[in-house]
């Protein structure tokens, strides 16, 4: 029975997919991260870090710039929990970065098309006698040779999407962590009880409950499909690289979307680790004490970092497979079948990060998804 691509269901994809370690994803590989972005994917690798996007026009747009994370210049910083602190700091710093890029890219391609439809509007109102395609390059001929970086360094453009994503980091910390408390706090004066143990218990629940809710809200934006398509993408083309591969649209098209080191998976393991250390942290009493847990977030982070990656490198294994099937349940929201335009994306970024780092030995880039992945991101 014939089926177009991308009506496959996700068990059939599954099943075509070999185990994680068969696909050289331990000791010795390269491990690649990565994030969905505006029209477009980043890609980060040992070396440098990587942004394709998708222009109107239908050209890739790739900027690739040097990146060396801070672990692979110090001993210290690679030791366990603390190198998983350090990757979701750099993958969030670094996602913004990407996000960045690709909307000014976007807003630079609507305000171009905006101009060259007022000049085609002036041209026909005024008769002057411009052909419809001179008429269409806009009043000044020379716009398309002039460097696009003067767009992507505009610092009001820079100011307000900083200062979207600081509005966004504080209302995260609002509903993921204030109301929680506050919430918990009612619901253990209603039962007349004490216990640090169940208010914990409680606060994590809450905690989970707020996030799937997100998760799946976003989902109901139609304009998040397309990110969730790249997301999508992200995943096929690592997939296909790991099974070392050659990055095709067609060969990635035959991976899953869902990759057991995506960020969703990684956010999902943060909030379960982080009922089980804030239960010994006990019940928070004033302001300072939950100040505190603000400041476990990077512990939280690391610790939940090495239960992923050593879930990823054992796949096969029961309690592996326990840790990592939540998380691959909630990819089935936060990624979506990508075109075969979408991967050439992906893959454009990810030929832009490798560059030459097939002989690095053992690297976990963050896929920002999250993905730390920052899975993405991945």
């Amino acid at each position: 029975m014939s089926e177009k691509r991308g009506e496959r269901p996700e068990r059939e994809l599954h099943e075509g997919v070999k185990p994680i370690e068969a696909l050289g994803v331990g000791k010795g590989k390269v491990h690649y991260g990565g994030q969905a972005v505006i029209e477009g994917v980043m890609m980060r690798g040992p070396r440098k870090v990587a942004v394709a996007v998708r222009l109107p026009n239908g050209e890739i747009d790739v900027h690739c710039e040097e990146f060396v994370s801070l672990s692979r210049k110090s001993r210290i910083l690679r030791l366990p929990v603390i190198r998983g602190g350090l990757t979701l700091i750099e993958s969030l710093a670094l996602g913004i970065k990407a996000l960045n890029f690709s909307a000014s890219v976007a807003m630079e391609a609507e305000e171009k098309a905006d101009a060259e439809a007022k000049a085609a509007e002036k041209a026909v109102a005024g008769g002057t006698g411009e052909s419809g395609a001179e008429a269409m390059n806009g009043s000044d001929p020379d716009a398309d040779d002039k460097p696009r970086e003067l767009a992507r360094d505009d610092w009001k453009t820079k100011a307000a999407l900083t200062g979207t994503m600081i509005a966004a980091f504080g209302l995260g910390i609002l509903f993921f962590f204030y109301i929680p408390l506050v919430l918990s706090d009612l619901l253990m004066r209603l039962l007349g009880t004490d216990s640090s143990i169940l208010f914990n218990a409680i606060d994590g629940v809450i905690r989970v409950t707020f996030f799937l809710a997100y998760i799946w809200g976003v989902s109901q934006w139609r304009e998040m499909r397309r990110v969730f398509e790249y997301h999508g993408a992200e995943h096929k083309t690592i997939f296909c690289h790991e099974a070392e591969e050659k990055l095709t649209p067609a060969n990635a098209q035959k991976y899953t979307t869902r990759h057991p080191r995506c960020g969703t998976s990684f956010l999902l393991i943060v909030m379960v680790v982080s009922i089980l250390v804030f239960m010994l942290t006990g019940r928070p009493q004033g302001i300072s004490h939950r100040l505190m847990r603000l400041l476990l977030i990077p512990v939280i982070a690391g610790v939940s970092y090495e239960i992923m990656k050593l879930s990823a490198l054992r796949g096969e294994t029961r309690w592996a497979r326990a840790i990592s099937t939540p998380g691959m349940w909630l990819q089935g929201i936060t990624t979506k079948q990508p075109s075969d335009l979408q991967v050439e994306v992906a893959i454009a970024a990810l030929d832009a990060a490798k560059d030459g780092d097939d002989a690095v030995a053992e690297v976990v880039a963050g896929d920002g998804d999250q993905d730390t992945e920052g899975d993405d991101a991945r």
